[in-house]
C-alpha cells in the first residue's frame, strides 16, 4: 500500500514539471498576420509613374520629347547607335523630339493603330541641324541625305521615319529594313508578297489620314504637312546619361 502511494505521488510531481510545447513558427505566423491585417491597404506605398504632360499653353512649333506626353509608343533610334546605313553614332543619346502640332498627330494616328492591334515604332524623329552637317560629311549624297545648308523637314521637327510593331513588340514585316535604298522599299513597288503590301497599306493610310504624306522611295517616312512652312532648327536636346 506505501509503495502504491509512493508511486503515485511520484507520477505527480513528474507531470507538474512538464510543461507543454510552444510551437514559435505558429507564434510569429499569427503575430505577423495580426500585425500585417492591421495595416491599412491604402498606406501600402507603390512606386509611382510619373504623370504624363499635357499640350495645353504649349505653341504648336513648341519642341517636345513624344515619351512625355504618351507611352504607347516604341523606339529603336538608329541614328545613336552605329545600326544605320552612316555606319556611325551621330546622336548624343536616344530621344525622339517633334514640335507639338507633330506630337499631336503622331498620338492621334497611334490610337487608329492601337485599335488595330498594333502601334508606331520610331526610327528618326527631329534632327538638328548640326547632325544634318554630321551625316553629309560621312554620306555628302542628295540621294541619301538632304543638303544640310537647305535642311530637311527633319530638321524642322515635322517628319518622322517609323514602322509599325504589334502590342508584344514584334515588327510588322514590311520588306525591308529602316534606310534600305533600293527598289523594294518603294511604295509603288507591287512585285511583293500580300502581307508586305498589307502592311505598308495599313501604315501609309492611316498616316496620311492624321495630316501626312510619304515618299515614294522610302515607305518609313513620313511628314507632317503643316510643317512643311517651318524653319529649320538647331534645338539640342540635354543627355541625362
Amino acid at each position: 500500500m506505501k509503495y502504491s502511494i509512493f508511486l503515485l505521488g511520484l507520477l505527480l510531481i513528474t507531470s507538474c514539471r512538464q510543461k507543454p510545447k510552444t510551437d514559435k513558427s505558429h507564434a510569429v505566423q499569427a503575430e505577423t498576420k495580426i500585425i500585417l491585417d492591421s495595416v491599412p491597404k491604402d498606406a501600402i506605398v507603390q512606386e509611382a509613374k510619373p504623370a504624363l504632360k499635357t499640350f495645353e499653353g504649349l505653341a504648336d512649333t513648341t519642341f517636345v520629347r513624344l515619351a512625355d506626353f504618351s507611352e504607347d509608343f516604341a523606339y529603336d533610334m538608329r541614328y545613336a547607335t552605329e545600326n544605320n546605313f552612316l555606319k556611325a553614332k551621330v546622336y548624343d543619346c536616344a530621344e525622339c523630339y517633334t514640335r507639338v502640332k507633330t506630337a499631336k498627330a503622331l498620338i492621334e494616328a497611334n490610337k487608329d493603330f492601337m485599335e488595330q492591334g498594333v502601334r508606331i515604332k520610331f526610327f528618326d524623329c527631329y534632327r538638328p541641324n548640326s547632325v544634318q552637317y554630321k551625316m553629309w560629311e560621312i554620306v555628302p549624297n542628295p540621294q541619301y541625305v538632304a543638303n544640310p545648308d537647305k535642311g530637311s523637314i527633319h530638321n524642322k521637327g515635322g517628319a518622322v521615319d517609323i514602322t509599325l510593331v504589334d502590342l508584344g513588340g514584334n515588327e510588322l514585316d514590311m520588306g525591308t529594313d529602316f534606310d534600305y535604298f533600293g527598289k523594294r522599299a518603294y511604295h509603288d513597288n507591287m512585285d511583293l508578297p500580300k502581307e508586305i503590301l498589307d502592311n505598308r497599306k495599313l501604315l501609309k493610310e492611316t498616316m496620311e489620314a492624321h495630316g501626312f504624306w510619304s515618299i515614294r522611295t522610302e515607305w518609313w517616312h513620313y511628314n507632317l504637312s503643316s510643317a512643311s512652312n517651318d524653319p529649320v532648327a538647331n534645338f539640342k536636346w540635354e543627355c541625362n546619361d
